[in-house]
């Protein structure tokens, strides 16, 4: 059976402050909840004026609190930046206080400029090489045990833990989490080609572990659902320029607006470069979208989508959620 979930990265839409795109998250995370999505995750950006999130197990401790059923996770946590005790003792109080509802979500792209990783690492750079023994250790300290050899655990300890997922968009990444035996999340999002076969690749290669004894996998994707195809175009638009100027480094205030899409004098380039972008992207009316998501999930071998909506105002990302909860008859799952 489908599962949708969301991923939001507290985007500051036109007019909007840092802390008002943070309570339009927790606005958004309390819909899902309703509205029979399955988890939603949020994400860690440093050094942005256009994404609010940049410490992920703090805004997910807000929004567990905020809601009842939906599991809530980070989307992810980016590990080279930090000891794997620390993060395996912070989600296990999370657990501990919300048990089988927190999903860790890892990743260890920088989150940011290059000067961010000098600046959580103490003017080092991190050692990506070292990505791989690090997750295994932030299991063993999930599950109770003592990786080093230092007479410690991660505490408070107790009967359940949190499943760790490792995002990627690379056949690397999706062989790492195969071989380490967690679950694994495709951001298709991020990259429109290569992820089925990077799927393919992590379900082939799967090694069971302390974890789990199956292969788990899901896919994200940024998604603009309207009452008509027409609509949901227009709406889709401010995306379409926002993937624009963030490859052009050129996003520094805000997401834009539909009507600033739609004034701006694209180049015959940067027509081709949003034409490309579009494989990131499923655009359209429920129905359409509901096809486009199902093809989506087939073509990846997965049960699960998570969904990114980034459009303004903020009343029609809430709208777009709530269309595809009815297109999938999401609510009739809710307890």
């Amino acid at each position: 059976m489908m599962k949708l979930s969301v991923l939001d990265q507290s985007p500051i839409l036109y007019g909007m402050t840092p802390q008002q795109a943070l309570q339009q998250t927790t606005e958004l995370a309390i819909m899902a909840d309703k509205l029979g999505y399955h988890r939603f995750w949020v994400a860690e950006h440093h050094s942005t004026h256009t994404l609010a999130g940049s410490a992920p197990e703090i805004l997910a401790t807000h929004l567990l609190g905020q809601t009842k059923r939906i599991r809530v996770g980070t989307g992810g946590i980016l590990l080279p930046h930090y000891s794997s005790y620390k993060i395996a003792e912070t989600f296990r109080l999370l657990e501990t206080l919300y048990p089988q509802r927190v999903d860790l979500g890892i990743g260890r792209a920088p989150g940011g400029m290059p000067n961010v990783n000098l600046a959580l690492n103490k003017g080092r750079l991190p050692r990506l090489e070292n990505y791989p023994s690090q997750v295994r250790e932030l299991i063993s300290y999930l599950h109770g045990e003592d990786p080093e050899g230092m007479g410690i655990h991660a505490s408070p300890s107790g009967y359940t833990t949190p499943p760790v997922w490792m995002l990627g968009s690379s056949g690397t990444s999706a062989r790492t989490a195969a071989e380490i035996g967690v679950s694994y999340s495709f951001a298709h999002f991020i990259n429109g080609y290569g992820g089925a076969k990077a799927m393919k690749r992590y379900i082939d290669y799967f090694q069971p572990s302390l974890q789990q004894s199956k292969p788990a996998g899901n896919v994200s994707i940024f998604v603009v659902c309207a009452e008509s195809d027409a609509e949901a175009e227009y709406l889709a638009a401010s995306l379409d320029l926002a993937l624009l100027k963030i490859e052009q480094g050129e996003l520094r205030s805000h997401f834009p607006t539909p009507d600033e899409a739609f004034n701006y004098s694209y180049t015959m380039f940067e027509e081709k470069q949003i034409a490309e972008n579009r494989s990131r992207i499923i655009v359209g009316s429920p129905n359409k979208v509901k096809d486009g998501i199902e093809n989506l999930a087939e073509y990846y071998n997965v049960e699960e989508v998570i969904i990114n909506t980034i459009v303004s105002p903020f009343e029609n990302r809430l709208q777009s959620y709530q269309l595809l909860s009815e297109a999938f008859q999401l609510t009739e799952n809710v307890m």
